[in-house]
């Protein structure tokens, strides 16, 4: 299996496969509902529409599927890719689909004629793409370690988020649309501002490529999986606060606890008849 999706009500769940299928698995009884077969080579990513009526597969074969959940039949091909397809997800309301290949090219579609709409070209192998919250812009991660904010509407590029020092594997909006996580080969995730393309902050601690990171449902978090066997949960929070905020947050949370003692300060070189010290007196 490559990867696995809920439903958006959370009843099934849609895994694909290097079998060159995509199955529909009914999430509480844990038995297949469908199989979906039609693709000539390895199934990608898998994504149901927002109202779980649809799904749409990225396969090695330069196509992607839409597919009727109910009746397991294939709905549409969407053609136009010159090499494999790597990731396929519906807009917010299901109206389009993005998709991204080896051809360096993310493409939209309409989702229900199956017509190409624009083309967003790359540098290099596009691995990834996704619709922001509301639709707006599309985020699309490369191969040579770039980020790309489009504007969905125009196809135009907006920003480019550099810093990642290798590859990237994926990238995923922030439930608010306000910050942008992506996962690299070069061990680390990193938070960027969606409005500035700045980055917030580098999620490190990872001993090898990290695959994947996206945020929780409420956004104060991030899971991140990577080849180091682990998967990690951040606190998105305080992973981007700056030094000064986040000394400020820990005093609020210390407070009553951040005197020195006076071992504390003879060790620091203090004499005794100094007065005691908060390290969060005076708002430091």
């Amino acid at each position: 299996m490559n990867s696995a999706a809920f439903s958006p009500d959370g009843a099934r769940i849609v895994t694909v496969s290097g079998d060159k299928t995509a199955s529909i698995w009914d999430a509480a009884t844990a038995k297949v509902i469908a199989v979906l077969r039609g693709h000539d080579d390895a199934v990608y990513p898998a994504a149901f529409s927002p109202d779980g009526s649809r799904i749409v597969t990225a396969s090695m074969d330069k196509t992607s599927r839409i597919w009727d959940t109910v009746s397991a039949k294939e709905i549409a091909v969407l053609r136009g890719h010159d090499d494999a397809v790597y990731s396929a997800a519906f807009s917010p309301d299901g109206s389009r689909i993005v998709t991204a290949s080896g051809d360096k090219t993310a493409r939209i579609w309409d989702a229900v004629s199956a017509k190409e709409i624009a083309i967003l070209g790359h540098d290099d192998i596009a691995i990834f793409a996704v619709f922001s919250p509301d639709g707006s812009r599309v985020v699309t991660a490369d191969r040579r370690g770039k980020a790309r904010i489009w504007d969905a509407a125009t196809a135009k590029e907006v920003a480019v988020l550099r810093g990642h020092d290798n590859a990237l594997n994926s990238a995923a909006f922030s439930p608010d649309g306000s910050r942008i996580v992506t996962a690299s080969l070069d061990k680390t995730a990193r938070i960027w501002d969606a409005a500035t393309a700045k980055e917030i902050a580098v999620l490190r601690g990872h001993e090898d490529e990290v695959n994947s990171a996206a945020f929780s449902p409420d956004g104060s978090r991030i899971v991140t999986a990577s080849d180091d066997k682990t998967a990690r949960i951040w606190d998105a929070h305080l992973q981007t606060l700056s030094v000064k905020d986040l000394l400020a947050e820990a005093c609020v949370h210390l407070a009553g606890v951040t005197k020195l003692t006076r071992e504390e300060m003879r060790l620091a070189g203090y004499l005794d008849s100094t007065a005691e010290i908060d390290t969060c007196a005076n708002g430091q």
